[in-house]
């Protein structure tokens, strides 16, 4: 069995990949602190309700693939997510130069975005362990 199969471990791996691309922007953010006319920019995240509301369109409209047959292949997930950039929303004012960077602000949110990551991979572990205990493994 393939662990990165199942649903909760594909949706803690998005959910990282998401984590990842937001500290990457959050890293150009500070890397351009001092460049004049630079925009803070952040990643907006995905609604689950809103995926949820769109995967279940797909399903009534009959618009999937139905595997009628065990030896049909799956087709490709529409559960790709795009990762949106979009300026940050709460920054007071810009400097003189026009950049909108508040350094004590992408930290915070750098901070953030490295709790979150910690908290999937300790969800990851656990569900790991579980799989162990369950299969007599033990940790």
């Amino acid at each position: 069995m393939d662990f990165g199969k199942l649903p909760l471990a594909a949706m803690m791996a998005k959910k990282m990949a998401w984590l990842t691309r937001r500290s990457e922007v959050l890293a150009q953010n500070i890397a351009n602190a001092d460049t004049p006319g630079y925009r803070a920019q952040d990643l907006k995240e995905t609604s689950f309700g809103a995926l949820v509301a769109r995967e279940s369109r797909g399903v009534r409209n009959g618009s999937r693939a139905a595997l009628t047959h065990p030896k049909h292949m799956a087709g490709p997930s529409r559960t790709q997510v795009a990762y949106r950039v979009v300026n940050e929303p709460d920054i007071q004012e810009p400097t003189i130069s026009g950049n909108t960077v508040s350094m004590e602000q992408q930290m915070q949110h750098l901070g953030e975005t490295q709790m979150s990551y910690q908290m999937v991979i300790d969800l990851y572990r656990k569900h790991l362990g579980m799989f162990r205990t369950a299969l007599g493994r033990g940790n």
